[in-house]
C-alpha cells in the first residue's frame, strides 16, 4: 500500500524466537507497537526463522527486538523506510564464541520516488504561469491587444481585470467576504491583496480537503507541532474574516446604517453559516437527513459562524461613524487605545480559556493535561484526549456528536472521538480573528500609507514571533503550551497569526502597493470563498471532481485527481468573477 514497505526479518539465532516491536519518530513519549514474532532458525535444516511485516514509510522508525524469554532487547534500529521497498533485517550472531547480536538491514528492492508526480506538478503549473506571462507581455504591444480585442469584442474586459468597485455588488453587505466601501465617492478602491490572502488559503484549504495526493504532509499533524502543510489554512481564513469585519463594519457605519440593522445582519449571517455547516457541510449527511443521533454538531463553518458573531459584535459596539483620527495620548497608537474595552474583553476571553485548560479537574487525568492520550505518554492516560477541551465536548455535546477520526488516531492509537472544532477551542479561534481586525484597523486608519501600514503588520509579525518563542520554548514539545491545530492552543493563534501578519504584508506590497501581481488566480476565489467551500464540500464525490481510480496505491494518481479538482473550482470562480455573480450570506 501507499506509505508502506515490506520488511522481511530473518533470525539465523537458536531458540527462543525474537519480538519485533516499533515506534514512529513522530510519535512522542509513546509506547513501542508489537509487530511480529519471528521463530528461532532450524539448526537441522540451517534455515533462519522469517517473519514479514508492513512498515510505516511516512516518519523514521525506530524498530527494537527482544528475545521472547526474558524480554532482553538484542537490537535496536533507526530507519526511513522508502514506500514500496523490499527489506531485510538479518539478526545472528557474531560469533560462535560470544553471545553478541548482530542486526543488518539489507536493502531487496529499492523504493520509488514517491515525490516525482509533485515535480511534475509544479512544473506542469509553472508551464502554465509561464504562458499566461508571456500573454500578458504580448496583450502590453498595442498592435497584438488591439487585434486580440477585435477577435473577441470583449466589451468589460479592461473593467472586469483592472476593476476598482469597492464591493462585487453596490449592497452594504457585511460578512466573512465582506469589503469595506470607499471613503469618498471619487475613490471606490478594492483591497485586492485581502481576497488574494482570502483565495490562497481556501485554493489550499480544498487541495488538502480533496487529499493533497494522499501524501503525509498534506495532513494535519496527529498532535503538536506546525510541520505540516495544512495546519495553518484554517485559522488564516479566520485571521482574513477578522480583517474583513473590520473593514465592512467601518464601511458600513460611514453610510450611515444604525447598529440595530447591522446587529440584525450580523445575527443572520452567523445562524446561517452554522446552519449550512450543520446540515450541508456535514461528515453525517450521507447518513441521511434525518440522522440526528450521530449528527455532528461543531465543524468549521460552525465556528467561523460563532467567531464571526462574537468578533463582528464586539467591534460594532466600537465602531465610530465619523471614521475620524484618535485624539488622545500616543497617536502612533490609534487604532489600539481607543478600543481598550475590545482588549479587555478578549484578555478575559484567554484567562477563561488558560483557566479551564490548566485547572479544570477531568476524571483519571492528570490536572492540565494537553497530550493525545492513547499510546501517548507512555500508555498512562490512553482516555485523556485533549485534556479538558476533550472533556467539554464529551460532557456538554456527547461523544456521538463529534467527530470520530481525530487525526491523533493513526499515529497515537487513540479510541476516544475528538473534535478538532470544540467548544473550548472556539475561545483561541475568536483571538484569531480579533487578531485579524487588528490588521483591518490598520489598513483603516492608514489608508494608503503603505510604509505605516507594513510597517504595523512587521511589527505584529514580530511580536507574535516572541511571544510564540515564549510560549513553547522554540520547541515542538517541551513548551509551556506547544503549538496544537486540535487544541487551537494559545502558542497556535500566536504562531499562526505571526506568519498571516507576514503573509499578509508581502501580498499586500506585491498587489496593492506595487501591483506587481492582480492577484490571479486566487483572487477569484477569494471573492467567492462562501459558495467555493460549501461547493467543493457537496460535491467532493461527484465526477468530475472525482473519478474512479486505476490505481488507489498511486500517489501520482490521487494527485492528479485532488489538483485536477482544485483547478475547477478556480475556474468556476473565475467565471463568476466574469459574470459578476457574487454568493453573499
Amino acid at each position: 500500500r501507499m506509505d508502506q514497505a515490506l520488511l522481511l526479518v530473518l533470525n539465523e539465532l537458536p531458540a527462543p524466537g525474537l519480538r519485533l516491536a516499533a515506534r514512529s519518530g513522530s510519535c512522542h513519549q509513546c509506547l513501542y507497537q508489537f509487530l511480529a514474532f519471528v521463530p528461532p532458525s532450524n539448526e537441522s535444516l540451517r534455515k533462519p526463522g522469517m517473519a514479514s511485516v508492513m512498515v510505516d514509510t511516512q516518519h523514521p522508525l525506530t524498530l527494537l527486538l527482544n528475545s521472547s524469554v526474558g524480554d532482553r532487547e538484542l537490537c535496536k534500529i533507526q530507519y526511513h523506510f522508502g514506500e514500496f521497498g523490499n527489506y531485510s533485517l538479518v539478526v545472528k550472531t557474531l560469533s560462535t564464541s560470544t553471545q553478541n547480536v548482530s542486526c543488518d538491514l539489507i536493502i531487496n528492492e529499492g523504493p520509488i520516488n514517491s515525490y516525482l508526480p509533485i515535480l511534475f506538478a509544479f512544473l506542469v503549473y509553472t508551464g502554465i504561469l509561464a504562458i499566461v506571462i508571456v500573454g500578458r507581455l504580448l496583450m502590453k504591444i498595442d498592435p497584438v491587444r488591439n487585434w486580440v480585442y477585435k477577435k473577441l469584442n470583449p466589451r468589460a474586459t479592461d473593467r472586469m481585470i483592472n476593476s476598482e468597485l469597492g464591493s462585487p455588488n453596490t449592497t452594504d453587505s457585511i460578512n466573512c467576504d465582506a469589503t469595506p466601501h470607499s471613503w469618498s465617492t471619487a475613490s471606490r478602491k478594492r483591497l485586492h491583496s485581502l481576497d488574494t490572502f482570502r483565495g490562497l488559503s481556501l485554493v489550499l484549504m480544498v487541495f488538502v480537503n480533496y487529499g493533497g495526493g494522499k501524501y503525509w504532509f498534506f495532513k494535519h499533524e496527529s498532535w503538536n507541532g506546525k510541520h505540516h502543510f495544512p495546519s495553518a489554512l484554517f485559522s488564516r481564513f479566520v485571521f482574513i474574516m477578522g480583517t474583513s469585519i473590520a473593514l465592512s463594519l467601518g464601511s458600513v457605519m460611514r453610510w450611515g446604517s444604525s447598529k440595530w440593522k447591522v446587529l440584525r445582519k450580523i445575527l443572520w449571517r452567523s445562524f446561517v453559516l452554522i446552519l449550512l455547516g450543520i446540515i450541508v457541510v456535514n461528515p453525517n449527511y450521507c447518513l441521511g437527513p434525518l440522522s440526528w443521533d450521530n449528527l455532528r454538531i461543531p465543524g468549521v463553518l460552525q465556528r467561523l459562524g460563532f467567531t464571526y458573531l462574537v468578533v463582528a459584535s464586539l467591534e460594532l459596539l466600537f465602531t465610530r461613524a465619523d471614521g475620524g483620527t484618535w485624539e488622545g495620548p500616543f497617536p502612533a497608537l490609534q487604532d489600539i487605545l481607543p478600543y481598550w474595552p475590545q482588549w479587555i474583553f478578549i484578555l478575559m476571553l484567554e484567562v477563561v480559556w488558560l483557566c479551564l485548560t490548566f485547572l479544570l479537574p477531568v476524571p483519571d487525568c492528570p490536572r492540565g493535561y494537553l497530550g493525545p492520550g492513547g499510546i501517548g505518554d507512555f500508555g498512562n492516560y490512553p482516555n485523556c484526549t485533549g485534556g479538558a477541551a476533550g472533556y467539554i465536548d464529551r460532557l456538554l455535546l456527547g461523544e456521538k456528536h463529534m467527530y470520530q477520526h481525530p487525526s491523533s488516531g493513526v499515529i497515537y492509537q487513540t479510541t476516544m472521538p475528538y473534535d478538532p472544532e470544540g467548544i473550548l477551542g472556539t475561545i483561541n479561534s475568536i483571538v484569531m480573528a480579533f487578531l485579524g481586525l487588528q490588521a483591518g484597523k490598520i489598513t483603516m486608519f492608514y489608508k494608503d500609507q503603505h510604509k505605516q501600514i507594513m510597517s504595523r503588520f512587521a511589527i505584529w509579525g514580530i511580536v507574535m514571533g516572541i511571544i510564540s518563542a515564549i510560549l513553547t520554548k522554540c520547541s515542538k514539545e517541551e513548551g509551556f503550551i506547544p503549538i496544537n491545530k486540535n487544541l487551537w492552543s494559545i502558542s497556535y493563534v500566536t504562531t499562526t497569526s505571526c506568519f498571516a501578519f507576514i503573509l499578509l504584508l508581502l501580498i499586500y506590497y506585491l498587489v496593492d502597493v506595487k501591483k506587481l501581481w492582480s492577484g490571479a488566480p486566487f483572487l477569484y476565489p477569494g471573492m467567492n470563498s462562501i459558495l467555493v467551500y460549501i461547493g467543493h464540500q457537496v460535491f467532493a464525490n461527484y465526477f468530475p471532481f472525482k473519478w474512479k481510480m486505476q490505481d488507489s496505491q498511486s500517489h501520482a494518481e490521487h494527485l492528479t485527481q485532488n489538483l485536477t479538482a482544485t483547478t475547477l473550482w478556480v475556474i468556476i470562480s473565475y467565471i463568476l468573477y466574469r459574470r459578476r455573480i457574487f454568493w453573499k450570506i
